[in-house]
């Protein structure tokens, strides 16, 4: 219905700076406002707020009040969410946000019975899970040590005990009734996706063309062409935008480059275009962008 492409195109899709070989990507940032619209991405959020109670929580088809202390995950590409003000009048606002991908670190452990709850919360994030406030206090000190730890190894560990400890919350709520439609990929099926990022985040600031990554995984320029659209809901051609912008994110927040420079390493050959696509996707232009995440990322 008309009504419901309007709501789906209010919904930012957000490009976050996650590569393949990265495990997790934490944002930790003390604020006055919830000024994000309503987002969603094909990456996993572990949300923990505290100091914002009376502000609101919209997921997917679930809208609440919170308290003073909130922790969420969300693990769906299609299940919008966000926080707004709402009732909320803190000038102190301490938001940690950890966004993953279970294929990059998590993917072979999944399946083993000693990760069977995770994999279990991990499930039920496709609907978004919030946990009680007992867990939430549990794990708010670990949560923070994450934002202090220099050695990435310990850090996924802190990061593993974390999703443990969330997955025996006997007291978690999932908060969206409507199903997400997520597609059940077969093993094939994603490998070939993990084989065709690989190429592009190899290949990115090349002209690739369709027919380049189609012949890389086996596959004809036709099939290919619709095997991406139906795994990931984009054509070829945004799929390795996407790509390229997370690649400049990851510029943007790890060197000084100048913009001009990011733009065109990434594959974008005209430097308006790079401007105007990220603000679409990421609502602020990639100088204000760095002026506002510089200080308070961690790449583990």
């Amino acid at each position: 219905t008309k009504e419901k492409m309007d709501k789906t195109a209010r919904v930012f899709q957000e490009i976050t700076p996650l590569l393949s070989e990265d495990c997790f990507f934490i944002i930790n940032r003390i604020k006055d406002n919830f000024t994000y619209p309503v987002h969603a991405h094909p990456e996993f959020e572990l949300n923990y707020i505290e100091n914002a109670k009376g502000a609101k929580r919209i997921v997917g088809n679930s809208s609440e009040e919170i308290d003073d202390l909130e922790l969420c995950l969300i693990g769906s590409e299609s299940l919008e969410h966000a926080w707004v003000m709402h009732n909320c009048s803190s000038k102190d606002i301490h938001e940690i946000t950890i966004q993953f991908r279970k294929e990059n670190f998590l993917d072979g452990l999944l399946d083993k019975k000693q990760f069977q709850t995770i994999a279990t919360l991990l499930h039920n994030a496709q609907q978004g899970v919030a946990f009680s406030r007992l867990a939430t206090e549990n794990a708010k000190d670990r949560i923070k040590r994450l934002c202090d730890q220099s050695n990435g190894f310990f850090s996924v560990i802190e990061f593993l005990l974390i999703l443990y400890e969330l997955s025996n919350d006997k007291d978690s709520r999932i908060l969206s009734s409507r199903p997400t439609h997520l597609q059940t990929s077969d093993k094939l099926g994603c490998q070939r996706i993990q084989q065709a990022l690989k190429y592009l985040e190899e290949h990115f600031s090349e002209a690739i063309k369709l027919s380049d990554v189609a012949h890389s995984i086996g596959m004809t320029e036709i099939s290919f062409s619709r095997f991406i659209k139906k795994r990931t809901g984009k054509t070829y051609i945004e799929f390795l935008n996407d790509i390229r912008l997370s690649v400049a994110l990851r510029n943007l927040l790890d060197t000084n480059k100048p913009i001009a420079d990011i733009s065109r390493d990434c594959g974008f050959n005209n430097l308006s275009n790079f401007n105007r696509m990220f603000k679409r996707k990421k609502g602020c232009t990639p100088s204000k962008f760095r002026e506002n995440y510089v200080k308070m990322r961690i790449l583990v």
